[in-house]
């Protein structure tokens, strides 16, 4: 298939999830066995800059592109957005950091995947900007200041984040797409 040929192939959106994953910071993921609780803030730049060799390593893989089953994201999906989640919180990071209680803009991580077309992108630039977004984020929670950690900002549902409790929720979902990706 050419290109431009994939490109004209109508998008598959994989099973849509639509869990309040704010549990998370509670309870154990059964799932991945990620604990909020087992993570301070001081640990969460430098276990972001440790999970990049993974998801590099996997978006090397030959069969990047390929989804195991039709409504399972591939490895390159699964790296493009958790490219987005890095820059998405590195976002509410700033804003939490500048206002006093922001309510975050909803973010539709599905709607994200068809629109800019995850299934097509290159795995190699995914990589490359995947780690740029990363460092980004890591560098942000370098500079957060301890007086900072307990500073707030709200989801459009009510849920409440302090700015420890927001990196602890989003490296669940870094750590559990690894799982996802077997990496």
């Amino acid at each position: 298939m050419t290109s431009a040929e994939e490109s004209n192939r109508p998008y598959l959106p994989a099973e849509p999830d639509e869990k309040d994953w704010t549990w998370v910071l509670r309870d154990r993921c059964p799932d991945c066995g990620f604990g909020a609780a087992d993570v301070r803030f001081d640990q969460l730049a430098g276990t972001v800059r440790d999970l990049i060799p993974r998801y590099r390593a996997a978006l090397g893989r030959p069969a990047a592109t390929v989804r195991p089953s039709p409504q399972v994201w591939s490895v390159l999906e699964y790296g493009a957005h958790v490219r987005d989640v890095h820059r998405v919180f590195a976002e509410r990071l700033a804003l939490m950091l500048s206002l006093d209680d922001p309510l975050f803009a909803n973010w539709d991580q599905d709607a994200t995947a068809r629109e800019d077309r995850y299934d097509l992108q290159d795995p190699g630039q995914v990589a490359e900007e995947l780690t740029d977004a990363a460092e980004a984020w890591a560098a942000a929670l370098d500079r957060v200041r301890a007086d900072q950690w307990e500073r707030t900002g709200r989801r459009s549902n009510g849920s409440v984040f302090t700015v420890e409790t927001l990196g602890q929720y989003y490296l669940h979902d870094v750590v559990h797409h690894l799982r996802d990706i077997a990496a």
